[in-house]
């Protein structure tokens, strides 16, 4: 049976269930017979394009030397693609709306999550509520991502953590314990793989093992702001209300719907491939 809608257009692709996500650079992306497709500069005669499964496809990211048709952020806008102009290997975002991406104006989303949210939101004391629980689905993920991997972080770290957030008063206490977290984090990591660490976003270099580290953080953080935008679009929740981060900056939402996965994935995984040679290292922990 033929999925289409009323208007007879193909009914579209679940955010939840789109399979593509992609990062492209120095390249043209554009429409070419109905298709939104990107043309690399090879410096061949004969120009090849790329085709990009619009209907299939999350979000996309585009880092140095892109551009983009005005047809093809329109082709893309109708298939519910979330766009973002980034720097080379990912970061930093560069230029979107709200701070974070480029929407589509689908005006078509779900009305009861933002709703609700926002009943919550307007409540300080609901607020301080919500910012715990995001803390706690935090460290559960955290602790399940790591021991898939037949890791586990320390007991003493969770159960500090646990305690400082459960028993935070206001909001800066739960970014206090927030930062606590993190930089022991760092510091076990650092340890178990015997390198010399110090976080330090928007680092460039590839040239040492704290270098790389830093440089695929950054990279996986800004893969993870393009899927929490792409959870908060789904569900039609405005990014400008956010719990934890961004009392002034509008976008703080989904940073704090990105932490949710940081520490779970993009953590261990940037520590693990901190040794490996720099060539092709960041399509590697893409991939990854």
């Amino acid at each position: 049976m033929k999925s289409e809608r009323k208007d007879g257009r193909p009914r579209a692709v679940m955010l939840s269930k789109r399979a593509n996500v992609f990062y492209l650079e120095r390249c043209r992306v554009l429409q070419k017979d109905e298709r939104v497709v990107y043309l690399t500069d090879s410096g061949q005669d004969i120009e090849r394009y790329f085709n990009i499964p619009d209907k299939n496809t999350l979000f996309l990211m585009l880092g140095t030397g892109t551009s983009i048709s005005s047809s093809a952020i329109r082709k893309l806008s109708e298939s519910n693609v979330i766009v973002g102009f980034c720097g080379s290997g990912g970061s930093p975002l560069t230029a979107a709306v709200d701070q974070t991406f480029v929407l589509p104006q689908d005006e078509y989303r779900p009305t009861h999550y933002a709703q609700a949210w926002f009943a919550m939101w307007q409540e300080d004391s609901q607020r301080l509520t919500l910012g715990k629980r995001l803390l706690a689905v935090r460290v559960q993920w955290t602790l399940k991502g790591w021991q898939a991997n037949g890791d586990s972080p320390p007991n003493r770290l969770v159960e500090s953590f646990s305690s400082q957030y459960e028993k935070a008063n206001t909001s800066t206490d739960l970014l206090l314990a927030e930062a606590r977290w993190a930089k022991q984090l760092y510091g076990f990591m650092a340890d178990c793989y015997d390198v010399s660490f110090v976080r330090e976003p928007g680092q460039k270099g590839l040239e040492s093992s704290g270098g790389r580290i830093n440089r695929l953080i950054d990279h996986g953080n800004y893969l993870a702001y393009g899927y929490a935008a792409a959870v908060l679009h789904g569900l039609g929740i405005p990014f400008s209300l956010p719990v934890l981060h961004g009392k002034t900056r509008r976008g703080g939402l989904v940073f704090d719907v990105a932490d949710l996965i940081k520490d779970a994935h993009i953590l261990p995984l940037a520590f693990e491939m901190c040794r490996k040679p720099s060539k092709g290292l960041e399509k590697e922990f893409r991939s990854a």
